[in-house]
């Protein structure tokens, strides 16, 4: 058992564990049920379960989920449908999100299978600055598809700019609070003043 201080206590029977975390106003908890003996921490059990749930919502700030945005094209798309599909692979990237782009073949269109790839590939050459490839094309059924994600230069980018958002807000709200403190400081010698005045009238 380990004590409410952290202290190693030893093997102690379950009644004993009890009545020690009862006097001291705690919960007994197993922490290690698979150990032999199995360990117990005489701990604030409702402190305990808001401290794990606060450090699984930092991490989970920390992990940045790759959402799947999906892009079409055909294989003899044109020009200005290429650039326009494109552009819109690119701002998926930029924003974090995983591309999966393909190629839709239609009946006697499969046998130019190499149109789609000729696609996918300049898709490829087009988005190299933001993106790396995570699947290379691919026949699926009738769809040639391709995986693309966010480089890692990209990605750097979008955790510096999520960071500096949440200074920013952490600074706006110091500032917020120093000006309420500002407010209740001016608040209070106004009413100094006033009572001083009151008192030299008296």
């Amino acid at each position: 058992m380990i004590g409410h201080e952290g202290e190693q206590v030893g093997i102690v029977p379950v009644e004993e564990a009890l009545k020690r975390a009862e006097s001291v106003g705690m919960d007994l908890v197993e922490v290690s049920p698979n150990s032999r003996p199995p360990v117990c921490r005489i701990l604030d059990y409702g402190k305990f379960k808001y401290e794990i749930a606060k450090k699984d919502k930092q991490a989970k700030k920390k992990q940045h989920s790759l959402q799947m945005k999906e892009m079409r094209f055909r294989p003899k798309i044109d020009e200005h449908d290429f650039q326009f599909k494109t552009k819109h692979v690119r701002e998926f990237l930029l924003a974090g999100n995983k591309v999966k782009t393909f190629v839709m073949f239609r009946g006697r269109e499969m046998a130019y299978q190499e149109f789609g790839k000729k696609v996918l590939v300049r898709v490829i050459e087009e988005l190299s600055d933001v993106a790396v490839v995570e699947q290379q094309p691919k026949m699926e059924g009738r769809h040639m598809n391709m995986v693309l994600v966010p480089s890692a230069e990209v990605m750097r980018e979008i955790r510096k700019t999520k960071a500096e958002k949440v200074n920013k807000k952490a600074e706006e709200k110091r500032k917020s609070a120093d000006h309420k403190d500002t407010d209740d400081t001016e608040v209070l010698k106004e009413v100094e003043s006033v009572e001083n005045s009151e008192q030299e009238k008296i």
